[in-house]
């Protein structure tokens, strides 16, 4: 029988290290992660976020520096080692 991991527990093990999050729509966001909850509610530091301009199609990137809370709600994939 495979070794088993629960996805709370892979989270878990990636505190500290970079993480690639791909948001609900067309936001992505690097970092990384210092804690999470139940609800996978992540705190990111050091985050900067990918978008595309709606208007020309070119991506975005804007540095959020420090520490931000995103809401699990609309986290859509989690890529430790990001």
């Amino acid at each position: 029988m495979a070794n088993r991991i629960l996805p709370l527990e892979l989270i878990d093990r990636a505190i500290g290290s970079p993480i690639w999050i791909i948001m609900r729509g067309t936001t992505e966001i690097t970092g990384v992660l210092r804690g999470f909850d139940d609800y996978v509610n992540v705190v990111i530091d050091d985050a900067v976020e990918y978008s595309v301009d709606q208007r020309t199609g070119e991506t975005v990137r804007t540095e959020l520096g420090g520490e931000i809370l995103l809401n699990g709600n609309h986290v859509a994939v989690m890529v430790p080692g990001g």
